[in-house]
């Protein structure tokens, strides 16, 4: 059975988009009918990625690469910038109209033991994580604002992280914290506009950040015992949350809220 499109026409804008769980939804979305821009590093690794993301949406389902190229731009630049933000969501809007959805993905998370984290790592983790959200949000919501009709739905990608706390993570748990914080406070500020602000707090994802440390055997296996459902996840298991959100006939009284994708690992920490 063919699943329905979700999002068939909407527009929507996501940072660090070309890995991990940012790929995995810019695809999700694309796959259920948005028109999707994608912000990344300006490197040509970067670019790379984002030629395959054409590649790889031309095929689920089968549609033409000429088609998809005018649904899937990319935007590069480094959101610790604020002009990057800005210039994401002017690309969006010059080409479609309107912005719809934004979502706010971009992260770093380097392990740290804590006594040596420096005050650089510090800053750029900071700077990256949660100046970035706030950089590409902010122009975002004032889109969403003035558009006619005004309204649309942002989400932050937080992290289970943002509640508790890590050995190795003192310099990135504040960030998700601050992005769960951050989600609240705009959802308060922008309901007016009816803007829906909500974040999604992803558990142990397998991804690029944390894929060295989950090789270490007995860690993956401990984890994997505290996780109810009995496995880490995919980054295929945060789209289907992403396009809940963002789908206004599925989500349009849910604002302020915190989504935990994370296997039931939260409610199994004692």
């Amino acid at each position: 059975m063919a699943i329905p499109k979700l999002l068939e026409g909407k527009t929507m804008a996501i940072t660090g988009g070309v890995t991990g769980i940012g790929r995995a939804i810019a695809l999700a979305y694309i796959s259920h009918g948005a028109n999707v821009a994608v912000n990344h590093l300006d490197d040509l690794q970067s670019s790379s990625q984002f030629q395959t993301m054409i590649d790889e949406a031309s095929r689920n389902p089968p549609t033409s690469k000429e088609e998809i190229s005018n649904r899937l731009i990319e935007v590069p630049g480094d959101v610790g910038d604020a002009e990057t933000g800005k210039r994401l969501v002017e690309k969006v809007v010059e080409k479609w109209g309107r912005l719809d959805i934004f979502i706010s993905n971009a992260g770093i998370c380097e392990f740290k033991e804590f006594l040596e984290i420096t005050p650089s790592l510090w800053s750029q983790t900071l700077t990256t994580n949660l100046t970035g959200a706030f950089n590409s949000i902010q122009p975002a919501a004032a889109q969403m604002s003035t558009q006619s009709p005004p309204g649309g739905s942002i989400i932050g990608i937080s992290s289970i992280s943002a509640l508790v706390g890590g050995s190795q993570q003192a310099h990135y748990t504040p960030t998700k914290a601050g992005i769960l914080s951050l989600m609240q406070s705009c959802a308060c500020a922008l309901g007016r506009y009816n803007i829906r602000c909500n974040a999604l707090l992803p558990g142990t994802i397998r991804t690029q950040l944390n894929e060295q440390d989950l090789q270490d055997e007995g860690k993956r296996t401990y984890m994997e015992g505290r996780i109810p459902l009995g496995r880490t996840g995919t980054v295929q298991d945060l789209a289907g949350p992403a396009v809940f959100l963002g789908c206004e006939e599925l989500s349009g009284y849910v604002t302020g809220a915190q989504l935990l994708v994370d296997g039931g690992l939260f409610v199994n920490l004692q």
